[in-house]
């Protein structure tokens, strides 16, 4: 309905179409109209999958300008119910499936993608998608919601992102049973099995993509996203956005909270209410952040305290579980069981949950945090909004709205003795997508922990002091479109200045680079460039 007269009549579309012409902003109006029909956010959101499927540029403009309204549709936390629904909602196949049985076969299935020019994928193996636990191949609603974002918030050309499920089987006996499942129906395949399907997939994607292909792992289980991550990151272009993207929005967020407490985090003790991806990522880039202001390493480590399911993570208790990467945070001391009791026993300045435990911040343990602290900071990452340790009320109620809070998931402003408070939402998409784009633009050879520090420093200064006397420790999600570009611009500057860039020669102007780049909305015009030739009549 946007083809002008004459693009209709060059095209053959004339009489194919109602007379009535639209603009793209009127389209967007319409859309939006029949997007706020619908009651429940699964309907919203299918209805915009139907949108992406019919009109990608229409669905990235709507996305782009309304990101504050759709963002909570087409990802958290609505994309958790779309995963435990998706063989209910399956329409269209969006990224690539690739199981086990395709061992050997992997480089044949991705040359069945028909774009050439893959840039960024994300890739998941379903077994621990958001809170939810193992979804299997119900997963794939969490790389086409990602990319979704790497799109309308980044601006990476949709047509260079790819979605990809690999489908191992599922320990979750439900889907094994359920007729509406569309993945492999058995227990998950572990082991050397598994592994050689990992290296497989990654040499095929350099094979067959190139070596600058961003892989993104998204979603797996914490007995693999820190090995992957660790034997990986320094032969390919990956990383893991549930601990790194997920630390680096934290720690931003928390060195923005410094500004409103008036303290160094290295004046801070952080108790963690959980040890898996999220939260050693969140404690290990704390504690480069700490050292950075001064601390040695053993000081800084010294700062972070965790209670795992077991209770506080602490040498030779004897509930065990003590893993590697939690073993670095363990500490001499007794072993308490329950959170209250740890937060009495240790006074914490800054509670950090990212578990899925619904309710784990109680109203004690609150009330607890409130009276250890003038300005106790409380940050509940857990999504989806089911599984966050506590509401922003609570947190803002409870503590006679002093606390500096975040969340995972989005929540309305809380008004407490006459002030209105607007919870800032720790969003990984504050992160990754920036992220993503300067690696790619400037060709770089890996993603460091070095970039996810810069880019939470950078993105810490973006809020400013109205937005932090409102209680937001992060800027607005409306501004999240330049917010990526200026992210980005840093990462690029990054990447040049230490050696790791492949794009050349280096540009001037890293964020009018970075601009260029960015996939542009706006409906392109069919009507073909003529030019005359001299002496040759039209």
């Amino acid at each position: 309905m946007a083809f002008t007269l004459k693009e209709r009549q060059i095209m053959g579309l004339h009489g194919l179409l109602p007379p009535v012409v639209f603009t793209q902003e009127q389209q967007e109006k319409r859309v939006l109209a029949n997007l706020r029909r619908w009651d429940k956010d699964i309907d919203k959101y299918s209805y915009l999958m139907g949108l992406l499927d019919r009109n990608e540029r229409l669905f990235y403009s709507l996305a782009s300008k309304y990101i504050e309204e759709i963002a909570p549709i087409i990802y958290t936390p609505t994309v958790g119910q779309a995963c435990q629904r998706y063989g209910f909602i399956f329409r269209k196949p969006r990224g690539l499936f690739i199981t086990i049985n395709d061992k050997g076969h992997v480089y044949d299935i991705l040359c069945n993608w028909p774009e050439h020019e893959i840039k960024a994928i994300v890739v998941t193996d379903g077994e621990r998608i958001l809170g939810l636990g193992d979804l299997g191949s119900f997963g794939m609603g969490i790389p086409v919601g990602k990319l979704a974002l790497y799109t309308a918030m980044g601006g990476v050309p949709p047509s260079q992102c790819l979605p990809v499920v690999l489908d191992v089987g599922t320990d979750n006996d439900e889907l094994l049973v359920n007729e509406d499942y569309i993945g492999l129906k058995h227990k998950r395949v572990r082991g050397a099995a598994y592994d050689e399907l990992i290296e497989e997939f990654l040499h095929a994607v350099v094979r067959r993509f190139g070596p600058r292909t961003l892989v993104q792992f998204e979603d797996f289980a914490n007995s693999n996203a820190f090995r992957l991550l660790e034997k990986y990151r320094h032969s390919y272009l990956t990383f893991n956005d549930d601990i790194q993207g997920t630390a680096s929005v934290a720690v931003a967020g928390i060195i923005a909270s410094m500004r409103i407490v008036k303290t160094k985090l290295s004046d801070h003790k952080f108790l963690f209410q959980g040890a898996g991806e999220a939260s050693i990522g969140i404690a290990n880039l704390l504690v480069d952040a700490m050292v950075e202001e001064g601390l040695t390493k053993e000081e800084a480590v010294g700062k972070i305290w965790l209670v795992d399911s077991k209770g506080l993570v602490t040498k030779d208790r004897p509930s065990g579980g003590v893993t590697e990467h939690k073993g670095v945070y363990a500490k001499d001391f007794k072993h308490i069981k329950e959170l209250e009791e740890v937060c009495r026993e240790i006074r914490p300045t800054a509670a950090i949950g990212a578990a899925a435990i619904a309710g784990a911040f109680t109203e004690q343990f609150i009330r607890d945090m409130g009276e250890f602290n003038d300005r106790p900071i409380i940050f509940a990452l857990s999504n989806p909004t089911s599984l966050a340790e506590c509401t922003a009320e609570q947190a803002y109620t409870l503590t006679e709205g002093r606390c500096v809070f975040a969340s995972g998931s989005p929540f309305d402003p809380v008004t407490v003795n006459g002030k209105t408070h607007y919870p800032g939402q720790g969003n990984n998409a504050y992160i990754f997508p920036g992220v993503a784009l300067g690696a790619i633009v400037s060709g770089a050879h890996h993603v460091t922990d070095g970039m996810f520090l810069r880019t939470s420093q950078a993105l810490a200064k973006m809020v400013t002091e109205e937005n932090l006397e409102e209680g937001r420790v992060y800027p607005p999600l409306s501004d999240i479109r330049e917010i990526s570009a200026t992210l980005a611009a840093n990462i690029v500057e990054y990447a040049y200045r230490h050696g790791m860039a492949a794009h050349y020669p280096e540009p001037e102007d890293k964020l009018k680079f970075v601009h260029d780049h960015q996939y542009k909305t706006e409906y392109e015009s069919f009507i073909p460039v003529t030019y005359s030739w001299p002496g040759m009549s039209d």
